[in-house]
C-alpha cells in the first residue's frame, strides 16, 4: 500500500493524483528503473509513484511546482534532489554541471518520467525537443487524446503537427490505457502512458526551426491542399524537387516527407 501523503488537489494546477496501486506497479514495470539511472520525475505530487521509483533509485531528481508539497517530499525522500520550480522554465542542462567531488560532470543521459497536466504536455514536449541535455527516454502519463496524436500514423484523424514534430525526433510507443478511476480526483478524460526514445537518425539541429515553420503552415490550414497551405514558398519548385503531390493535404504526408521539405528549404535559402 502506498504511503503517499494526503493533500487536496489544486484545480489551478490541473492536479489529478494517481493513486491506484496496480496501475502504479504497471507503470514502474514499464519504466524498469535501475540503480544506475539518471532518473527525473516531473510533478511527483503526493509521492505515490515517487515511492516506487525511490526504492530503486534513491538519488532520483524531483521537479515540483506546488509550494505545499515541497516539505513533505523532502521529508519523505531525503536522498532525492528536489527542485521547487515550474518545469517549463527548468534548464535540464543544469543537471550536467560539475556535481562530483572531483569537479567532473555526470554524463549519464536522463530518463524523465511524470504524470503531466494537459496544459503543460505539449509545451514540455517541444521544450525537450530543443533541450541540449542528452535524453535516454521519456515515459509520460498524458491525456489519452494527446498520446493518440503522438503515435498517430499519416492519413489518420489524430495525425497532426505534434505527430510530425515528435516522431521526427523520437520513436513513440503507447504502453497503457488508464481510466479516470485510477486518479483522485477522477478526471473527465481517459489517460495513457507513452514512451518516447530519441531517434538515432534525428534531424540536424538546423532543420528544427524550418520544420516548425513548415508544419505550422501545413496544419494551420489542414483542410486546404498543400499547394495552398504552403503557398508562401510558391516561388520555389518545392513540390517537384521533393516529389510531393501538391493536391495532397497536410495529414497525407509522412514525417520523412516533411523532413525532405525542410531540408530542401534549408539548402535553397
Amino acid at each position: 500500500m502506498s504511503r503517499a501523503f494526503s493533500v487536496s488537489a489544486k484545480k489551478s494546477l490541473s492536479q489529478n493524483f494517481l493513486m491506484d496501486e496496480a496501475i502504479l506497479h504497471a507503470i514502474v514495470d514499464q519504466i524498469h528503473p535501475q540503480a544506475a539511472d539518471r532518473l527525473i520525475e516531473i510533478g511527483p505530487g503526493t509521492g505515490a509513484l515517487t515511492e516506487h521509483l525511490y526504492a530503486h533509485v534513491p538519488q532520483l531528481t524531483l521537479i515540483e511546482l506546488d509550494d505545499r508539497l515541497i516539505t513533505p517530499l523532502r521529508q519523505r525522500f531525503p536522498q532525492a534532489q528536489l527542485f521547487h520550480q515550474d518545469v517549463l522554465s527548468f534548464d535540464f542542462a543544469q543537471l550536467f554541471a560539475a556535481n562530483k567531488p572531483n569537479g567532473e560532470t555526470d554524463k549519464r543521459p536522463l530518463r524523465i518520467v511524470g504524470n503531466l497536466p494537459y496544459q503543460i504536455s505539449t509545451p514540455l514536449l517541444f521544450k525537450l525537443l530543443e533541450s541540449a541535455a542528452p535524453i535516454q527516454d521519456l515515459t509520460f502519463l498524458l491525456q489519452k487524446e494527446v498520446v493518440d496524436r503522438l503515435v498517430a500514423a499519416p492519413s489518420s484523424g489524430e495525425y497532426g503537427r505534434l505527430s510530425v514534430m515528435i516522431q521526427a525526433y523520437f520513436d513513440t510507443q503507447k504502453l497503457l490505457d488508464i481510466g479516470p478511476e485510477a486518479f483522485h480526483p477522477a478526471p473527465k478524460v481517459d489517460s495513457a502512458l507513452v514512451r518516447l526514445i530519441p531517434r538515432t537518425d534525428r534531424p540536424a539541429d538546423h532543420l528544427y526551426s524550418v520544420l516548425i515553420q513548415v508544419t505550422q503552415a501545413a496544419f494551420n490550414q489542414r483542410r486546404k491542399t498543400l499547394r495552398n497551405s504552403l503557398k508562401v514558398w510558391q516561388h520555389l519548385p518545392l513540390f517537384s524537387e521533393c516529389a510531393i503531390d501538391p493536391q495532397q493535404r497536410a495529414e497525407n504526408l509522412s514525417v520523412y516527407d516533411y523532413l525532405r521539405i525542410a531540408h530542401y528549404l534549408v539548402v535553397t535559402a
